[in-house]
């Protein structure tokens, strides 16, 4: 039955992604400004016929933690659906995401107007001139930045190794820096036929101390999700292990 609900969901949402990506066309060209609330719409259906078909509910604590304005959301990433929940969360999400996303038809065009970051990984100090002006925008506009610190989806209790370019997005912007833990691997994995009945927790935790720098800023946010999942019961992400010399 679950590998039934998985099937039926993936085909949902094939089908809604294309139906609204075709209905996109006249928001592109007519309407950009509302291409934010129309992508909300996009995944508020997505997740919703999560819940209704593969019975996956979604559970958020620490809510109050969630400033006013714009912050930084370092959050686990275990799971596609990361990549989807955040957009009917706070008011007004962006993702720092890989620029491979922008090629995907009907969807790349549609994340660009939404106010997405995408980041070129691989284009050394041109890419982290262009990732600091496009935050830079978002944080003016009282964007909710979500930025995952591990780089690319960590299975639940693997071993974390963040990346330093939150780092670079803190000291640059001075926003909040919010951690955020996760189980949503446990029920949405890799594989996309992987779809497990259950409740995905999404816990919020209190913002970092300001002013951290690079080598005080990645362990705590490491110490923070490990607290964070020890206080809600969810797998605890080991600490990195680095070969000593």
């Amino acid at each position: 039955m679950t590998l039934l609900r998985a099937l039926v969901f993936n085909l949902y949402f094939l089908l809604l992604t294309v139906v609204m990506g075709v209905i996109a066309f006249p928001i592109r060209l007519f309407a950009p400004g509302h291409a934010l609330a129309y992508a909300k719409l996009w995944t508020g259906l997505t997740l919703r016929g999560l819940e209704r078909i593969c019975k996956i509910r979604i559970q958020v604590s620490g809510r109050e933690h969630l400033p006013g304005g714009s912050c930084l959301l370092a959050c686990q990433h275990q799971s596609a659906f990361d990549a989807l929940v955040w957009m009917n969360l706070v008011p007004r999400p962006t993702y720092v995401m890989k620029r491979e996303l922008e090629r995907i038809p009907l969807v790349g065009p549609m994340l660009r107007l939404s106010g997405m970051i995408p980041v070129d990984r691989d284009g050394g100090a041109r890419a982290l001139r262009a990732l600091l002006a496009a935050t830079d925008r978002a944080v003016t506009d009282r964007r909710q930045i979500i930025i995952f610190p591990e780089g690319t989806r960590t299975p639940p209790g693997a071993p974390v190794r963040l990346q330093p370019g939150i780092a670079a997005l803190s000291a640059h912007t001075g926003v909040p820096v919010i951690p955020v833990a996760t189980d949503a691997g446990l029920h949405w994995g890799a594989n996309p036929l992987a779809k497990h009945p259950g409740t995905i927790h999404i816990v919020i935790g209190a913002a970092l101390p300001s002013g951290l720098r690079r080598a005080q800023l990645l362990p705590a946010i490491g110490t923070a999700w490990r607290g964070l999942c020890a206080s809600h019961n969810l797998p605890i992400p080991a600490p990195e292990v680095r070969p000593t010399a």
